[in-house]
């Protein structure tokens, strides 16, 4: 029940009742007063916890933002860059958010507990005073009242007038007083309920509004988020391939045995045990020593463990050099101890006893230092295989394991990742390379599996004497793709491989031909341009030496692969630059590092955090940065096929023959102004097949990772069968481990794709090709329908813009005049924000969308996207 009324006629009477009626608001304003002191120790408590929060995500925003990754290697791919800069880019979120956090603290004071305060001392306040007053007045007025009505009537008539008067005006003064203190009363319990309620609305806003301020950040930070699991993942899968690598080469070492030496810049170097003179008798001390056979100099470094050093408690000190005269092993009677022998040098009288680590070990420095004892070889690391040839037998070989792959199974799901029986594969090249075999032998393709044929023809190419590109030239690839430039990476490749023995490049342009074609139909068999590229990377490249470090460098290798799948026709069919330099090899630096993703540079504008570059998916309007590009684009390695083919020109699909009677068809470059983002799904990586564990495939197999992405830009009917655009726009991109982005460069200006969506999607969401195959495909759509419009700019690639801009193919644009244009054939949209329109229906408003391959127009008083290979403009 609500309180009750008080009315101001009966303070008059001051009845019984309406001393009730007062006594119980009296009783509701004492309880609202304690209920709001309760409220402001609480909000205080709160605040205060609100402060302590943010102080502890304050330290662990700086622990992150201190702390410096570091990876093993020379150089670093995109991905090791991003990954590294991603707890620097974790800390800034945190900061936003906290600043937000900050000014909820600072005006939570002011905003809730002051007012509640003045509302409790102001008001309560006040109607405990007219209470004071009311109850003073009363017990006043009835005292005197009392008295008045003790006088005696036979008092003198003047003595009882001037009673009279005495006790209407305290009855006047009592009135007055209970008048007021109602009217406080009602007036308080009316202002509870929006003086008192206002500054906890205010304080919620304030509260709500920092929450709102995190869900915005939030938003933002998904693109990046995205992109983060994608280079977390493709490290991942460059882990899993990289681990098997370096866990054969240490089973390998194992079996070498322990006197192995691996080559360094040390005719031999190893630890030593010195005898040195001591007061009483000898002593045995450790020392790290080299020795340089071709200047006979000998150096010596006291090593000591102790376990209150350094990280690995080793202890150095800094070396004693010599010049070595003479070595001499010691006689086993002549000392009691074993593996001795004995050196003369030029800095000191006198010789210095030395004792090996073992006797083989004692004989390997004997023979490096031409010692008095016979020589011996050094242990053989590896027994190598059956070493394969680059003759005719091998060419033809080749050439028929392609032709049966490309006649009836290249669009097989995980083509060259699955591979065969190890015993099948076996019998398959004992067959076909048996002495007895003549060098044109045909495959029978009813004997041979698939699966026995790709692994055979990687078998051939694993068991070369020398790899194809060759040991020579194999650390001049790696530092090529190495290069921050993007544009550089590609030439240099290109000149490297006209570098190569004829034959080599000759069995390369046969084996990437074939890679092209396989790439092709990656929508069917998955294997994607960077697929392949992990597979065929240690296949095609490999170290003279297998150390660690070389094992580090295969995902340097695969981006090799990669490139000449992807400027196949470049690199192998036109002459490469003469005036391209060398590749260089350059000492790591951290200035790169720090061009990463730095998405938070800038002026922070208010619920915005990223610098704006894309709108949201239902908008195509572009809007592009002054500042240059972020680097660190959202590939499995590099970001070198990020860009469109720059040997597109023209406007027109053109087809010009090639040598084999093959197709080229040029495809038309997008007109898009950026990429936006495309859903994909993934599969985890396979093993091979489960009739035998054993796989010839396994080095090169189990590093791939699949993925699928949709149709790239593809002109009007093509056989996919039979012909194929060789070209990098034709060319079907990786989406789970390599994510391209594509900078356009106008003036000073860039734009960039949003990073695709990471979670999978069914097939039945992919674009569908159109019943009639006279139909160009329309474009694949590459689109993040969770995007938010707060403008979001997924990082690209300094290097793909510099590329090309260096190239200025086919530059992005932005198409101001609006122009109308007619649809070719008809169309039945698949997406929201897709138009459909039958044949000859003419557009209104046309120009470029931020999608590639989509034109933005008007057709019927609705605004969407059309293929632009489905229309011809006016």
């Amino acid at each position: 029940m609500g309180l009750p009324t008080l009315e101001f006629s009966d303070s008059f009477l001051d009845s019984p009742d309406f001393r009730e009626r007062l006594k119980c608001h009296e009783i509701e304003l004492d309880r609202t007063n304690k209920f709001i002191k309760e409220l402001i120790k609480d909000g205080n408590m709160l605040i205060g916890a609100l402060r302590s929060l943010s102080m502890a995500v304050q330290k662990f925003s700086q622990s992150l933002q201190d702390f410096q990754f570091e990876c093993i290697g020379d150089a670093e791919t995109d991905d090791e860059i991003n990954i590294a800069q991603s707890l620097k880019e974790f800390a800034r979120l945190l900061i936003a958010v906290e600043e937000e956090r900050r000014r909820l603290i600072q005006n939570a004071n002011d905003v809730l507990i002051a007012p509640l305060e003045k509302f409790r001392k102001e008001q309560i306040g006040a109607a405990k005073e007219g209470k004071k007053k009311f109850d003073k007045e009363s017990e006043k007025y009835y005292s005197i009242l009392e008295k008045h009505l003790n006088l005696s009537s036979k008092k003198k008539e003047t003595l009882l007038q001037e009673a009279d008067i005495q006790i209407d005006k305290e009855h006047q003064n009592f009135y007055d007083a209970s008048l007021e203190y109602v009217f406080k009363v009602q007036v308080v319990q009316e202002k509870k309920k929006f003086e008192f309620v206002e500054p906890l609305l205010a304080f919620l806003q304030g509260l709500f509004t920092f929450y709102h301020e995190g869900y915005e950040l939030a938003q933002e930070f998904t693109p990046y988020k995205q992109q983060l699991q994608f280079n977390l993942q493709n490290t991942r899968n460059n882990f899993e391939s990289t681990r098997q690598e370096v866990e054969r080469l240490m089973q390998r070492m194992k079996a070498a045995g322990q006197d192995y030496r691996p080559p360094s810049q040390w005719t031999m170097e190893g630890y030593l045990y010195v005898q040195e003179k001591r007061p009483l008798g000898f002593t045995w001390i450790r020392h790290y020593c080299t020795y340089d056979k071709g200047n006979k100099t000998f150096t010596m470094s006291v090593s000591e463990t102790k376990s209150g050093g350094k990280v690995n408690g080793l202890v150095t000190s800094p070396p004693e050099m010599f010049k070595l005269k003479t070595c001499i092993r010691r006689k086993t009677d002549s000392i009691d101890k074993r593996f001795c022998f004995d050196i003369e040098v030029l800095e000191r009288q006198g010789i210095i006893t030395l004792q090996a680590l073992s006797d083989a070990n004692r004989k390997l420095w004997l023979e490096a230092m031409d010692g008095k004892e016979p020589i011996y070889t050094l242990p053989a690391i590896i027994s190598k295989k059956e070493e394969m040839f680059l003759n005719e037998a091998g060419f033809n070989f080749v050439r028929k394991c392609i032709h049966a792959v490309e006649t009836r199974g290249i669009t097989i799901l995980g083509l060259y990742r699955i591979g065969g029986v190890n015993s099948k594969v076996q019998k398959f090249m004992n067959t076909i390379f048996s002495p007895k075999s003549p060098s044109d032998m045909d495959i029978d393709m009813e004997l041979w599996d698939n699966k026995t044929i790709t692994s055979g023809l990687k078998n051939y190419l694993r068991c070369l004497s020398e790899p194809l590109t060759t040991f020579k030239l194999h650390k001049d690839f790696i530092l090529a793709v190495k290069s921050d430039d993007q544009n550089y990476r590609v030439q240099a490749v290109h000149a490297l491989v006209h570098k190569l023995p004829e034959k080599n490049r000759e069995m390369l342009d046969i084996l990437i031909k074939h890679l092209v074609k396989v790439s092709l139909h990656s929508q069917q068999n998955l294997m994607t341009v960077s697929n392949l590229g992990v597979i065929f990377g240690p296949t095609l490249m490999r170290a003279q030496e297998e150390t660690v470090a070389a094992m580090m460098n295969i995902k340097f290798q695969n981006i090799v692969v990669e490139i000449l799948i992807e400027h196949y026709e470049k690199i192998f069919h036109t002459t490469p630059d003469p005036n391209v330099p060398l590749p260089q090899a350059q000492p790591r630096s951290i200035s790169r590092r720090t061009r990463a993703i730095c998405l938070s540079t800038g002026s922070r504008k208010p619920k915005g955090r990223y610098t704006p570059c894309l709108a949201d998916p239902d908008s195509d309007s572009y809007s592009s940065s002054p500042t240059s590009t972020p680097m660190g684009s959202i590939e499995s390695l590099s970001s070198h096929s990020s860009e469109q083919n720059s040997t597109t020109k023209s406007v027109s699909p053109q087809h010009r023959e090639k040598a084999g009677g093959i197709s080229w068809i040029v495809v038309p470059p997008t007109s898009s102004n950026g990429q936006k983002s495309f859903s994909l799904w993934t599969t985890s990586p396979e093993t091979s097949s489960k009739e035998d564990t054993a796989k010839t495939d396994v080095e090169s197999d189990c590093q791939s990772v699949s993925s699928v992405t949709s149709p790239g830009n593809l002109s009007p009917p093509v056989d996919l069968t039979k012909k194929g655009p060789y070209g990098l726009s034709g060319l079907k991109r990786s989406a789970a481990s390599s994510l391209r982005s594509i900078p356009s460069v106008e003036g000073n200006k860039s734009c960039s794709g949003s990073v695709h969506s990471l979670p999978s999607i069914d097939l039945k969401d992919t674009p569908k090709i159109p019943d009639n195959p006279d139909l160009p495909p329309k474009m694949s759509r590459r689109r993040l329908d969770t995007l938010s419009s707060n403008g979001y700019q997924r990082p690209g690639s300094v290097v793909a813009a510099k590329a090309q801009l260096f190239e200025n193919a086919s530059p992005c644009k932005l198409d101001s005049s609006r122009r109308q244009a007619k649809a070719m054939y008809s169309c039945k949209a698949e997406h929201s924000h897709e138009l459909s329109f039958p044949q000859g229906a003419v557009f209104l408003n046309v120009y470029p969308s931020v999608e590639p391959g989509w034109l933005k127009a008007t057709y019927e008083g609705k605004t969407g996207l059309v293929p632009e290979n489905y229309v011809v403009f006016l």
